[in-house]
C-alpha cells in the first residue's frame, strides 16, 4: 500500500469514527486498522476492514426502504419523511449510498477497495 493510500484510508477513517452515525463495529474496525497500518498485521486488518465496511455501509436503496417502514419512522421520528425524501433526491442524483457522514467516509474507502487488498 502506498504511503498515500494509507494516509487516506487514515484520513477517511478518523472522519467515519468521529460521526454520530458511525456504529461501534465499524469503529472498532477502523481503529484496528489504524492500529495496523504500516505493520505486517495491515493485509489482514485491510481485509477485515473492507468486510466491516461493506456490511455498515447503507446501500440508498436500503437508506429508502428503512426511512419509509415503521421501524424507521420509529427511529427518525418527525423526520422520516425528510429522511427519505432526501434518500430519494440522493439515488436521483446518482448516489449508491447513505450520505450521512459515516456512510459517506466509509464508501469513500470503498471506492479504494481494489487498491487496498
Amino acid at each position: 500500500m502506498t504511503d498515500e493510500l494509507r494516509t487516506f484510508v487514515a484520513e477517511k477513517s478518523k472522519e467515519m469514527m468521529a460521526a454520530a452515525s458511525c456504529s461501534q463495529e465499524a469503529k472498532d474496525a477502523a481503529q484496528m486498522w489504524l492500529d495496523a497500518a504500516g505493520t505486517e498485521k495491515e493485509a489482514e486488518a485491510t481485509r477485515m476492514y473492507i468486510a466491516e465496511l461493506e456490511e455498515d455501509v447503507t446501500p440508498i436503496d436500503g437508506l429508502i426502504a428503512f426511512a419509509g417502514s415503521d421501524a424507521g419512522k420509529a427511529v427518525f421520528g418527525d423526520g422520516a419523511d425528510a429522511m427519505l425524501a432526501h434518500a430519494k433526491e440522493v439515488k436521483a442524483a446518482g448516489g449508491k449510498y447513505c450520505d450521512c457522514p459515516a456512510c459517506a467516509a466509509g464508501a469513500a474507502i470503498l471506492e479504494k477497495k481494489d487498491e487496498l487488498l
